[in-house]
């Protein structure tokens, strides 16, 4: 029973912070720590959890293909619209590629450094929500991209460069994607959105990568705690991203940046 309560918290937390800037990695490495520090959970290995920690994301990407079918489906007889809908597509591989290629070739490395150092998790809680903060107070100038057909190529690729430092645990992927598409001339909702769909085929690819990496060979009761994991986080994943798409037509991500400055200082003085 301890697993199952330490799954469906992470679920829960996965599904709360993966689409909102404030890092669901990071968020899931804290609260697995203070769990596990209170719980006996020998059931719970190291290379499960690694495994677990990538693959709940699952959930959330069907969350997204769920709520934004009818805007990314490309299977649509309407040959405008098909045209459309495969300009969309091909922007979000282009914008994936810079996290496809670093990603397999820094995973290990990252996973060793980085999965789990709480100071660099702290750290990077705190700065990334300075700048959260200061893109957001200071970008003062009129978005120039306020649908996908402005959104170039060039700047599809330089989004994906921002989201490859979320790799570092605590950065948050659609923080950095959304930082660096407010940076580069997006309107808040469009910058959301894009993060949402880069997401997709970047945390998709996370989750075969770590699975290959990691084998299958999990027992049953490994199995169904993934499966649990991410049904629970597919279901908050749907809920939060409603609400953030309601949240930001009229509020900007200021909150989180200070949230995730609170967050950080309390982490460091606790370590």
């Amino acid at each position: 029973m301890t697993a199952f309560i330490i799954i469906a918290i992470l679920s829960i937390v996965e599904g709360i912070t993966e689409f909102i800037p404030i890092s669901s990695t990071g968020h899931m490495i804290l609260v697995e720590k203070f769990l596990t520090s209170f719980m006996v959970t020998s059931e719970l290995n190291k290379k499960f959890m690694d495994t677990f920690l990538i693959v709940v994301q699952f959930g959330a990407i069907l969350a997204v293909v769920i709520c934004f079918w009818k805007d990314i489906n490309p299977f649509i007889k309407d040959k405008n619209i098909f045209k459309e809908r495969m300009s969309l597509w091909s922007k979000i591989i282009v914008g994936v590629i810079p996290a496809g290629v670093i990603g397999i070739l820094a995973d290990d490395y990252i996973s060793k450094v980085f999965m789990d150092n709480i100071t660099i998790i702290a750290i990077t809680l705190i700065f990334y929500g300075v700048i959260l903060i200061f893109v957001e107070k200071k970008i003062t100038k009129e978005a120039t991209v306020s649908n996908f057909s402005q959104l170039t190529y060039k700047i599809a690729f330089i989004i994906g460069f921002f989201q490859c430092l979320a790799m570092i645990p605590g950065t948050s992927r659609s923080g950095a994607t959304i930082i660096g598409a407010l940076l580069l001339g997006l309107a808040r909702p469009i910058a959301a959105e894009f993060s949402f769909f880069l997401a997709i085929p970047t945390m998709a690819g996370a989750t075969l990568l770590k699975l290959m990496k990691n084998g299958l060979d999990f027992n049953s009761y490994e199995w169904l705690l993934m499966f649990v994991g991410t049904f629970i986080s597919f279901v908050v994943a749907y809920v939060v991203i409603k609400w953030f798409m309601a949240y930001i037509k009229s509020k900007d991500f200021v909150f989180f940046g200070i949230y995730r400055v609170i967050l950080g200082i309390i982490v460091l003085f606790l370590i």
